[in-house]
């Protein structure tokens, strides 16, 4: 599971839908009271971010014209891991030709 924490108008489609999925498989493990210290440790996700960026997430898929029907269950959430998104752009731009296409239009 990975929260790239990234400007969405970055990701590719792709992208923008695997971050959603893995929110939801986020909040999924959270629910069912499972660690996610291996996540935290390697600065992967940001359990006190999810909401947040699944609003920013499901923005970009209705700015695309994608048909979003997933709201988040509910969940308890804490102050708990930091990701770096100047890392993780240039880690999806290493990654994914589409999304390095789509950061040089935007520069």
């Amino acid at each position: 599971m990975r929260m790239w924490m990234v400007n969405p108008q970055l990701m590719c489609r792709r992208h923008l839908l695997g971050e959603h999925v893995e929110i939801h498989m986020l909040v999924g493990t959270l629910l069912r009271k499972k660690s996610v210290a291996g996540f935290v440790e390697n600065d992967l996700i940001e359990v006190h971010s999810i909401r947040a960026r699944h609003a920013e997430l499901v923005r970009e898929m209705d700015r695309r014209g994608m048909n979003h029907k997933s709201p988040l269950p509910k969940f308890r959430s804490r102050k708990l891991g930091k990701v770096n998104p100047r890392t993780n752009l240039i880690e999806l731009g290493r990654r994914c030709k589409a999304c390095k296409a789509m950061q040089r239009r935007s520069s």
